[in-house]
């Protein structure tokens, strides 16, 4: 369901479901704020970033997180293109603690946890995978797999163990929600697809709920802005970036 409303800041213009196993893709323009809301617990949400105007221009995890020197996102953190503009910022986020290492499940991930079903056979009950998903959404665009990142996986919190390995510690519970303020429009790719270290004994069914209103101007307290310098120096690349510099 989707419904269109009052445009003031922070007032919902869009709102819909996303059901467990889906995918979608929008752009949304600079000054907007996009709005994860996990409406059953337990789920995860792929997303990836791309400049409309230049699709070669995509999300870099890496700089995102090098440059603000973590290895999880939450408040206060920008999400960062190969350009050094920031696409988005993280203004609110119940849950805390959310990945970008660890990448998609993949239909042979998916066969050996859970069994193989394919959307003809089973229909809406079907087992869909995050790396196909982003594929399928690319695909809308003319992008190729050579298009693909390294993905945001929201919700989903990964500790390291002594050996170096990664394991899927905690995930959202119902009502845990994370906002995103777009710096500069951008091309948003999702999936709620299970998260590749997921071992739940069946596929995970979690819906996403998702809201787009106006975000507040960035002020020049802005937490976002001032979380670290570098912070500071990719809203000036974003600021002659949108000069036409």
């Amino acid at each position: 369901m989707t419904t269109i409303s009052n445009p003031e800041v922070g007032k919902p213009q869009y709102k819909t479901t996303i059901p467990s196993g889906s995918h979608w893709s929008l752009t949304v323009r600079r000054g907007m704020q996009l709005k994860l809301t996990d409406l059953t617990g337990g789920a995860n949400v792929g997303m990836l970033f791309y400049n409309p105007m230049h699709l070669e221009e995509k999300y870099n995890a890496p700089d995102t997180l090098k440059c603000q020197h973590t290895f999880k996102l939450t408040r206060g953190n920008c999400l960062y293109s190969d350009m050094g503009r920031i696409f988005c910022s993280i203004v609110d986020d119940s849950f805390g603690w959310h990945e970008t290492l660890c990448g998609n499940s993949h239909g042979e991930h998916i066969t050996e946890k859970w069994g193989q079903r394919n959307y003809q056979q089973d229909r809406n009950q079907w087992h869909q995978n995050g790396y196909d998903s982003f594929l399928v959404e690319l695909a809308k665009y003319g992008l190729k797999r050579t298009a693909l990142a390294s993905n945001i996986n929201w919700f989903s919190e990964v500790s390291v163990s002594d050996d170096g390995s990664l394991s899927l510690s905690r995930q959202s519970r119902q009502g845990d929600n994370v906002s995103l303020r777009f710096e500069m429009d951008t091309l948003v790719v999702l999936h709620t697809c299970p998260h590749p270290l997921n071992d739940a004994e069946s596929y995970p069914q979690a819906s996403v709920g998702v809201e787009i209103s106006r975000a507040a101007p960035v002020g020049e307290d802005d937490f976002c802005q001032n979380h670290c310098a570098e912070n500071r120096r990719g809203f000036d690349n974003n600021a002659l970036y949108h000069l036409g510099v």
